[in-house]
């Protein structure tokens, strides 16, 4: 069982859906030199919390039609939710890849898992109750979403997605002392999730204190 199947009771999706996420979210953002991917972050607990919110059943949003074929400045036109989007089209995806290569797409090879996540982008899958394409750039938006997003929300386990980019976090009132140094400035990130467990410290304003890093990443 992967691990972030061990780390989170999940709350919407089911361990098939799990699955195939976990798969999905590595291939998007894979593990190498860099750091760890999308599963190792937490992803699929990301987009599974996310479902499990108002967002998920679009309880905020006008439901009752016309369903018309939109252009793209007018955003979201599907009828379909989130959730069914996710349900609808892991179940339709697994069962196209079974047809065709005799297993669920987590069981394929990486490489032939690429093929299938890029079929699907450029809207080459024809999959019976829903665009392909609508199915992979909700699954790319919300992978993005969870590698990068504050760990509160699930995903971004340890910060790597911050490490990488170089990203502090909540701010600190040391940036004011450093706008007019040239160096970059390099610490070791802070999260919201990481104040509320009083895992870092903030100062009398409330801005987090940030723990410097020398150019080497050492502290």
């Amino acid at each position: 069982m992967a691990e972030s199947a061990l780390l989170h009771a999940y709350g919407y999706l089911i361990q098939p859906e799990v699955r195939f996420l976990d798969a999905a979210v590595e291939r998007l953002i894979p593990t190498d030199d860099l750091g760890p991917g999308g599963r190792d972050a937490g992803v699929t607990c990301y987009i599974d919390r996310h479902l499990c919110s108002a967002w998920g059943t679009h309880g905020r949003n006008y439901r009752s039609g016309p369903w018309l074929e939109g252009v793209p400045e007018q955003g979201f036109q599907s009828r379909l939710t989130p959730q069914e989007i996710y349900r609808i089209g892991i179940q339709e995806i697994n069962a196209f890849c079974r047809a065709r290569y005799e297993q669920f797409f987590e069981n394929l090879p990486a490489p032939r898992q690429d093929e299938v996540l890029k079929a699907l982008e450029q809207d080459k899958v024809e999959l019976p109750s829903l665009s392909s394409k609508l199915f992979f750039d909700l699954l790319w938006r919300n992978t993005e979403e969870g590698y990068f997003a504050d760990p509160m929300y699930g995903g971004n386990r340890g910060k790597v997605g911050w490490k990488l980019l170089g990203f502090p976090g909540v701010a600190s009132g040391a940036y004011n002392a450093h706008l007019d140094n040239p160096a970059p400035y390099r610490a070791e990130p802070v999260s919201i999730l990481d104040i509320q467990l009083k895992q870092a410290q903030v100062d009398a304003q409330g801005f987090a204190k940030h723990i410097m890093l020398k150019q080497d990443g050492g502290k």
